[in-house]
């Protein structure tokens, strides 16, 4: 058995059947870790939602912004952006039973046996392993309720910017969110900037990439995240822990990446990539 996790497919189907064909990925044994944002932008959202949710115990995925986006489009509850690419979804005849799987999908996934945490975006400084997953539950056991509309109508906005452990409602809930599903750059306090968005050195003074922070306690996982296709491929062993970004691009034509998680990861070895042919250009 092989596991594998994904970088953003955004709807790219193609590039993500190529992908497999080079990592010769075998459904009945084999399994995949997607980074999230399945969909959105590329131009096959659908065929990638079901595609992902037919593998059933053979793939994992965490939430991403996209995805998440979808979710409220579908309820009206957010304006369509440019930019989008899912009204296939919205029109497809198995459409709430795909809605209905996305929503029950976690914002973090941790294995013990491989020693590897996978996030769509980030985490803050201040949490750890075990309240990670605290506050990630927090959100999904809204979503997965029969609440979630209202979960969906609130989540969008940069405020509160900064964890405090007593933060209550819907404020609390969309900072979560926002770790999750948009932290690129934060402080040693762990404030938030969400409106830097390019490669490391672009950001506004007095934030770094958020698994730059001195003493973060998360720093001994092995956290494998997406979201950053500015940063790109991304490697940083230390001690027990470790940092690897697997968005390289592919919507923008760059490269779809996959990364092997129970073999050796040294140097390039358990690094796989199909370049893609892109579907847009960045801005749009």
């Amino acid at each position: 058995m092989a596991v594998y996790a994904i970088g953003d497919v955004q709807g790219c189907y193609d590039d993500l059947m190529a992908l497999l064909d080079e990592i010769r990925f075998n459904s009945s044994k084999d399994k995949l870790w997607f980074t999230g944002d399945l969909v959105n932008r590329g131009p096959d959202s659908l065929r990638v939602l079901r595609f992902v949710r037919d593998l059933g115990d053979s793939a994992n995925t965490v939430l991403g912004n996209h995805d998440l986006h979808m979710l409220a489009l579908a309820e009206k509850l957010s304006p369509f952006h440019r930019s989008d690419t899912l009204e296939e979804i919205f029109e497809a005849p198995d459409r709430e039973e795909l809605l209905g799987w996305m929503r029950q999908q976690p914002l973090m996934h941790h294995d013990e046996n491989l020693r590897f945490t996978m996030v769509h975006a980030g985490l803050p400084p201040q949490w750890d392993l075990s309240q990670a997953q605290q506050v990630a539950a927090e959100v999904e056991t809204v979503l997965q309720s029969e609440d979630y509309r209202e979960y969906l109508a609130n989540m969008y906005g940069d405020e509160p910017d900064t964890w405090d452990e007593d933060l209550e409602g819907w404020g609390r809930l969309r900072y979560i969110t926002n770790c999750f599903t948009r932290l690129r750059y934060c402080s040693v306090k762990g404030k938030l900037c969400l409106q830097s968005k390019g490669e490391p050195g672009t950001q506004l003074p007095g934030f770094e990439p958020w698994f730059d922070i001195p003493d973060r306690k998360s720093e001994d996982l092995r956290i494998v995240f997406g979201h950053w296709s500015t940063l790109g491929l991304y490697r940083d062993s230390f001690g027990q822990g470790g940092i690897y970004a697997l968005d390289t691009g592919c919507l923008w034509g760059g490269l779809l990446t996959a990364m092997r998680l129970d073999g050796p990861l040294h140097g390039d070895r358990g690094i796989y990539s199909y370049d893609c042919p892109g579907h847009k250009r960045p801005g749009m």
